[in-house]
């Protein structure tokens, strides 16, 4: 199992205070042979809605030294993620946790 992300403890604790209850932390993504590990699954029901949502939350930290080679790898595991979980767990969603800096500095 991978270690962490640095901001994981913030990305789960604000999960929660927005109402969303882990389920999986991590959450494994089995597809045949293969695991992989998105850092967290959560779900989320409201009360006009019959099964509420689920999502799957990858968490990345861009602390590495180039904010080229932290958004290749980021998006590559995104494609990657997105797509078994397309094949395996259809009925979740999956986001990429960033921090707001890194948002406004490098995507915006």
């Amino acid at each position: 199992m991978p270690a962490r992300h640095f901001y994981h403890n913030a990305v789960k604790a604000a999960l929660i205070k927005d109402g969303w209850i882990i389920t999986a932390d991590p959450y494994i993504i089995k597809y045949e042979n293969t695991k992989l590990f998105a850092d967290l699954a959560a779900e989320r029901t409201l009360a006009a809605e019959r099964n509420g949502t689920k999502i799957i939350v990858k968490i990345k930290s861009f602390l590495g030294k180039s904010p080229i080679n932290d958004f290749e790898n980021a998006l590559g595991q995104y494609i990657l993620y997105r797509n078994l979980i397309k094949i395996t767990e259809p009925q979740y969603q999956l986001y990429l946790a960033i921090k707001q800096s890194t948002y406004e500095n490098f995507f915006s």
